[in-house]
C-alpha cells in the first residue's frame, strides 16, 4: 500500500525527514535523562531511512510537485545523498564531546535534522520562495545550535553575531528577489532565463536585483568580502556545530549557485550582449 500520493512522492524523503523529526522528540521527551542514547539512534535511523528513500526514488527522469516548485532529479538526489552521509559523520565523531559536555539532549538533534531538511528542501528548490524557505529553515536552526550551551557567554554572543547577519543576508535575497520578480514577473527558475533571453524584462531593475541576490549568496558562503561573521561563530559555536555549520552553510551557497545563479546567468549574459 502506497501511504504517499502520488503528487507527493518526489518529496518523499522529506516528509519522511520531517515526521521523524516529530518522533525523536517525542522518544526523548519519554525516555528521560538515563536514556538519551535513544535521539541519538533515532536521528541516525532518520538518515538511514531518508537516505534509501532517496536511493530508491533515483531516476534520471525529472519530477516535479508543488507546481513545478519542487524538483527531484539526478543532480538533487545526488547531493541529499551527500548531505545524509556527511550529517551522519558529524554526529558519530562529535558523540563523546556532546556526551562530555551535557549536550547530548534531543534538542541538539532535532535541530539537526530540522538543518538537514532544509538542506533538502534548498537542493530541490526549483522556485525562489521554496528556496527562502529552505533557507530559513537551515538559518534558524543554524542560529540555536550556535547558542545551544546557554551559559556560555562566548557563545550567546556568536549567536547573536550570526542572527544579526544572517538577518541582513535575508534581507538582501528577499530584496533581490523581489526586484527579479519585478523585472521578470515570476520567479521560477526555468522561466526566468526564458524571459531574460527573450528581452521582454527591465535591464536596470534585474542587474540591481541580481547584485543584492549574490551579496546574499557571498554572506551564506562566508565568501570575502562577506566572511566578517565567521571566525567569531566559529569559534562561538560549539565543536560539532561548527562542522555542521561550515557543512551547512558551504552546502547551501553550493546549491544556490548551481540551482539558480548558473541556469540564470546564461540567459543574463545573453541578454548583456545584445
Amino acid at each position: 500500500m502506497n501511504f504517499i500520493p502520488p503528487d507527493f512522492a518526489p518529496a518523499s524523503s522529506e516528509i519522511f525527514m520531517l515526521i521523524m523529526v516529530c518522533v525523536v522528540m517525542l522518544a526523548d521527551l519519554t525516555a528521560g535523562d538515563n536514556r538519551r542514547y535513544v535521539a541519538y539512534l533515532l536521528t541516525q535511523v532518520t538518515l538511514l531511512g531518508c537516505a534509501v528513500l532517496t536511493f530508491v526514488s533515483f531516476s534520471a527522469e525529472v519530477k516535479q510537485t508543488f507546481y513545478g516548485m519542487y524538483v527531484d532529479d539526478a543532480m538533487a538526489d545526488i547531493l541529499k545523498l551527500m548531505v545524509y552521509g556527511t550529517v551522519s559523520a558529524v554526529l558519530v565523531y562529535s558523540h563523546s564531546y556532546i556526551s562530555d559536555r551535557g549536550l547530548l539532549k534531543g534538542e541538539f538533534f532535532s535541530l539537526i535534522l530540522f538543518a538537514t531538511l532544509g538542506m533538502m528542501v534548498m537542493i530541490s528548490a526549483s522556485h525562489f520562495l521554496t528556496l527562502y524557505i529552505g533557507l530559513e529553515l537551515l538559518s534558524l536552526s543554524l542560529y540555536a545550535l550556535v547558542a545551544l550551551r546557554r551559559d556560555s557567554i562566548v557563545a550567546t554572543e556568536a549567536a547573536m553575531k550570526f542572527f544579526v547577519l544572517g538577518a541582513l543576508a535575508s534581507g538582501f535575497l528577499l530584496y533581490g528577489m523581489s526586484m527579479v520578480y519585478g523585472a521578470t514577473g515570476t520567479l521560477h527558475v526555468s522561466q526566468l532565463a526564458q524571459i531574460i533571453q527573450s528581452e521582454a524584462s527591465s535591464k536596470e531593475v534585474l542587474v540591481v536585483g541580481l547584485v543584492f541576490i549574490v551579496a546574499g549568496i557571498g554572506f551564506k558562503l562566508s565568501a570575502a568580502p562577506f566572511h566578517m561573521w565567521a571566525p567569531d561563530v566559529y569559534q562561538g559555536a560549539p565543536t560539532p556545530t561548527t562542522s555542521f555549520l561550515a557543512i551547512g552553510s558551504k552546502a547551501a551557497g553550493f546549491v544556490l549557485l548551481l540551482r539558480f545563479l548558473f541556469t540564470a546567468i546564461p540567459g543574463v549574459t545573453a541578454h548583456w550582449d545584445k
